[in-house]
Protein backbone atom coordinates (compact mmCIF):
# COMPACT_ATOMS: atom_id res chain seq x y z
CA UNK A 1 0.00 0.00 0.00
CA UNK A 2 1.67 3.37 -1.04
CA UNK A 3 0.61 6.24 1.44
CA UNK A 4 0.40 9.41 0.39
CA UNK A 5 0.75 12.82 1.78
CA UNK A 6 -2.79 14.36 2.86
CA UNK A 7 -3.46 17.91 1.06
CA UNK A 8 -3.29 19.53 4.27
CA UNK A 9 0.42 18.03 4.73
CA UNK A 10 1.80 18.70 1.19
CA UNK A 11 2.01 22.31 1.84
CA UNK A 12 4.89 24.11 2.78
CA UNK A 13 5.40 23.96 6.91
CA UNK A 14 4.16 27.09 8.60
CA UNK A 15 6.63 29.64 11.02
CA UNK A 16 5.32 27.12 14.13
CA UNK A 17 5.13 23.35 13.87
CA UNK A 18 5.10 20.20 16.41
CA UNK A 19 7.67 17.45 16.67
CA UNK A 20 6.94 13.66 17.04
CA UNK A 21 9.53 12.28 18.76
CA UNK A 22 10.19 8.75 19.20
CA UNK A 23 13.06 6.37 20.51
CA UNK A 24 15.84 5.65 17.78
CA UNK A 25 15.62 2.63 16.91
CA UNK A 26 11.74 2.53 16.12
CA UNK A 27 12.14 6.18 14.11
CA UNK A 28 14.65 4.58 11.94
CA UNK A 29 12.43 1.78 11.75
CA UNK A 30 9.28 3.83 10.29
CA UNK A 31 11.46 6.10 8.23
CA UNK A 32 12.65 2.85 6.45
CA UNK A 33 8.53 1.44 6.26
CA UNK A 34 7.60 5.18 4.92
CA UNK A 35 10.39 5.32 2.59
CA UNK A 36 9.71 2.10 1.39
CA UNK A 37 5.94 3.35 0.55
CA UNK A 38 6.59 5.85 -1.13
CA UNK A 39 9.13 8.79 -0.54
CA UNK A 40 7.18 11.76 -0.31
CA UNK A 41 5.72 10.48 2.83
CA UNK A 42 8.41 11.29 4.99
CA UNK A 43 9.26 14.79 5.95
CA UNK A 44 12.30 16.27 7.69
CA UNK A 45 13.54 14.14 10.57
CA UNK A 46 15.61 15.25 13.54
CA UNK A 47 18.21 13.29 15.48
CA UNK A 48 19.00 14.39 18.92
CA UNK A 49 22.99 14.75 19.78
CA UNK A 50 23.88 11.62 21.95
CA UNK A 51 21.37 9.50 19.05
CA UNK A 52 18.72 8.49 21.34
CA UNK A 53 15.45 10.27 19.39
CA UNK A 54 14.52 10.85 16.12
CA UNK A 55 12.01 13.60 15.39
CA UNK A 56 9.45 14.05 12.88
CA UNK A 57 8.22 17.47 11.86
CA UNK A 58 4.03 17.47 11.83
CA UNK A 59 1.83 20.32 11.20
CA UNK A 60 0.85 22.33 14.11
CA UNK A 61 -1.72 21.08 16.13
CA UNK A 62 -0.95 17.64 15.85
CA UNK A 63 0.63 17.88 19.88
CA UNK A 64 -3.39 18.52 21.11
CA UNK A 65 -4.56 14.87 19.98
CA UNK A 66 -1.47 13.09 19.85
CA UNK A 67 -1.20 10.02 22.05
CA UNK A 68 0.59 6.88 21.19
CA UNK A 69 2.06 5.01 23.32
CA UNK A 70 6.32 5.68 23.66
CA UNK A 71 6.26 8.71 21.83
CA UNK A 72 5.86 12.40 22.52
CA UNK A 73 4.75 15.54 20.35
CA UNK A 74 5.37 18.92 21.69
CA UNK A 75 5.27 22.42 20.09
CA UNK A 76 7.99 23.51 18.67
CA UNK A 77 7.31 27.31 19.67
CA UNK A 78 7.55 29.47 17.12
CA UNK A 79 10.68 27.66 15.66
CA UNK A 80 9.59 26.17 12.44
CA UNK A 81 11.11 26.24 8.97
CA UNK A 82 12.10 29.09 6.66
CA UNK A 83 11.58 28.04 2.89
CA UNK A 84 13.85 28.21 0.56
CA UNK A 85 16.83 27.39 2.35
CA UNK A 86 18.25 24.57 4.78
CA UNK A 87 17.53 25.28 7.97
CA UNK A 88 18.84 24.93 11.20
CA UNK A 89 16.90 22.26 13.25
CA UNK A 90 14.31 24.04 14.93
CA UNK A 91 15.12 22.25 18.24
CA UNK A 92 18.09 23.05 20.02
CA UNK A 93 20.68 20.26 19.89
CA UNK A 94 19.56 18.28 17.11
CA UNK A 95 20.81 17.53 13.85
CA UNK A 96 18.97 16.52 10.76
CA UNK A 97 18.71 12.98 9.58
CA UNK A 98 16.43 14.32 6.49
CA UNK A 99 16.90 17.54 6.17
CA UNK A 100 14.32 19.75 4.77
CA UNK A 101 15.00 20.42 0.98
CA UNK A 102 12.08 22.84 -0.50
CA UNK A 103 13.56 22.32 -4.27
CA UNK A 104 14.55 18.58 -4.76
CA UNK A 105 11.49 17.11 -2.37
CA UNK A 106 8.84 20.20 -2.61
CA UNK A 107 5.91 17.90 -1.59
CA UNK A 108 7.06 16.20 1.77
CA UNK A 109 8.18 19.38 3.98
CA UNK A 110 6.10 17.80 6.78
CA UNK A 111 4.77 14.66 7.54
CA UNK A 112 1.45 13.60 7.30
CA UNK A 113 0.34 12.74 11.41
CA UNK A 114 -2.03 9.91 10.43
CA UNK A 115 0.48 8.31 8.11
CA UNK A 116 3.44 8.53 10.68
CA UNK A 117 1.49 7.00 13.29
CA UNK A 118 0.85 4.07 11.23
CA UNK A 119 4.31 3.50 10.05
CA UNK A 120 5.19 4.59 14.52
CA UNK A 121 2.95 1.22 15.17
CA UNK A 122 4.32 -1.07 12.32
CA UNK A 123 7.65 -0.31 13.52
CA UNK A 124 6.70 -1.08 17.03
CA UNK A 125 5.39 -4.54 16.22
CA UNK A 126 8.32 -5.71 13.72
CA UNK A 127 10.80 -4.01 17.08
CA UNK A 128 8.36 -6.17 19.33
CA UNK A 129 8.46 -9.80 16.93
CA UNK A 130 12.19 -9.33 16.67
CA UNK A 131 12.93 -8.91 20.36
CA UNK A 132 10.72 -11.74 21.01
CA UNK A 133 12.77 -14.26 18.76
CA UNK A 134 15.99 -13.57 20.69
Amino acid sequence: MRHRPSEECSAPPPGDCDLVTVPSRQGLEAVDILRRGCTETVGPVLHDGGGDTLGFLVPPGTADGWDLPGSDCTHTQGRGLAIGVRPDPPVEGTGWLLPPDPVERPTDLITDPAVLRAALGEAARMIEAADNCR
